[in-house]
């Protein structure tokens, strides 16, 4: 990773995300709501719905919410309509971003990504314009110091795609998103408890930004991260420590 540190990146990202918490919620209901109108309300027949509720519950949502939003969902209560929609576009440096919202109102939605992007640097560009750096996988993270064989061995037998270990000594252990579940399951019943474990959007190859790029597209990130109708933003740049 040109010299610093896989860890550090992904922590950085994870102190972030828990500087927003008031937002999580909020991303958690969409979520939500939009997995059981697609596949119903039986977390046993709706894997997208189940991994949802384990967010909930993470974030200590209580259940009469989640059961809430679920019924919302499946036509018990009334509530709002949400639609998915993906946004590519490029940030400091040619850097590839993908924003995924949900939203009750699509013009709007576009019209304030579009001003991030134009505003801190960076493009919106059009569908297809950046996903094919990216990989849709089930992404589990260890901490330096978790012993690789005993990751692999367990990993690999549940249906992993993939164990990377870096330079910084901590452990990626990559799927389907299909298996994600078996696997994230498959491990922490041996005991290793993943630091961070998500369906995600994963970049192909990164690119590093230092000093004042690495600060802008920073500031990018934030500004598109605190849109109240992104659910997430990925991208593939590697951000230097100051």
């Amino acid at each position: 990773m040109a010299g610093h540190s896989k860890w550090a990146n992904i922590q950085h990202r994870k102190g972030r995300q828990d500087e927003k918490r008031g937002k999580v919620w909020t991303r958690i209901t969409r979520e939500i709501i939009v997995a059981a109108r697609a596949g119903g309300a039986d977390i046993n027949m709706n894997p997208r719905l189940r991994l949802a509720i384990d967010k909930a519950k993470a974030a200590n949502m209580p259940a009469d919410n989640i059961k809430r939003n679920v019924d919302k969902a499946t036509g018990n209560l009334d509530g709002v309509t949400y639609e998915e929609v993906r946004y590519e576009g490029y940030g400091i440096g040619g850097a590839a971003v993908i924003v995924d919202c949900m939203t009750d109102n699509r013009v709007r939605t576009v019209a304030e990504v579009r001003h991030a992007f134009s505003k801190h640097g960076g493009n919106l560009g059009t569908e297809g314009s950046v996903a094919f750096q990216f990989k849709h996988v089930g992404q589990l993270l260890f901490a330096p110091g978790v012993n690789e064989d005993k990751v692999m061995e367990v990993a690999l037998e549940a249906g992993a795609d993939d164990v990377v270990t870096h330079e910084d000594g901590s452990i990626e252990v990559l799927s389907s998103p299909a298996d994600f579940e078996a696997v994230k399951n498959a491990l922490e019943g041996a005991g290793m408890k993943p630091e961070m474990a998500e369906v995600t959007m994963r970049a192909e190859n990164t690119i590093e930004l230092t000093g004042d790029d690495a600060a802008r597209m920073q500031k990018l990130l934030d500004v598109l991260e605190d849109l109240d109708d992104v659910q997430d933003v990925f991208h593939n740049a590697e951000l230097a420590p100051n």
